[in-house]
């Protein structure tokens, strides 16, 4: 390859190109995997409405109507001056048929701890599975193949 005058520039700006491109993936598939996993968590049995629940505290809430379940996503992925960015948890505006508390708010006091004290993360535990088992797989599947080359 024979040196020309900008030949660093466009080679340099192609392997960033390439990198925004592995880091929006990288993202997008960890958030999803993230999302899935809470959905998971969040679903640690079932029972009606006014009934003991299932579930034991330390461990993720029991389906009662599944709006919390619904109501789990994450938000678009945007650049912003320090890189790409989204967030995953509860979205906002969804009641369950049968109470006044959203689910955002009531995901926020099973992860945080109700009146009694009791908590059933299922963000956290989900966050944790990502970056410890998700991450990794990722980042070898995709930041590993196929840079361009100098």
């Amino acid at each position: 390859m024979e040196l020309r005058p900008g030949l660093f520039t466009e080679l340099f700006a192609e392997i960033n190109r390439e990198a925004q491109v592995k880091s929006r993936t990288f993202l997008t598939r960890l958030a999803l995997a993230v999302e899935r996993q809470a959905k998971v968590n969040a679903s640690s049995g079932s029972h009606r409405r006014n009934t003991p629940t299932p579930a034991s505290p330390g461990s993720g809430p029991a389906v009662i109507s599944g709006t919390l379940r619904r109501s789990l996503t994450h938000s678009p992925i945007v650049f912003t001056g320090g890189g790409w960015e989204t967030k995953v948890g509860t979205g906002v505006g969804m009641t369950p048929p049968y109470g006044r508390t959203p689910s955002n708010k009531y995901g926020f006091y099973l992860e945080t701890g109700l009146k009694n004290g009791s908590t059933y993360p299922f963000l956290k535990p989900a966050f944790d599975f990502g970056v410890r088992i998700v991450a990794p797989q990722l980042y070898q599947a995709i930041y590993r193949p196929g840079w361009p080359r100098i």
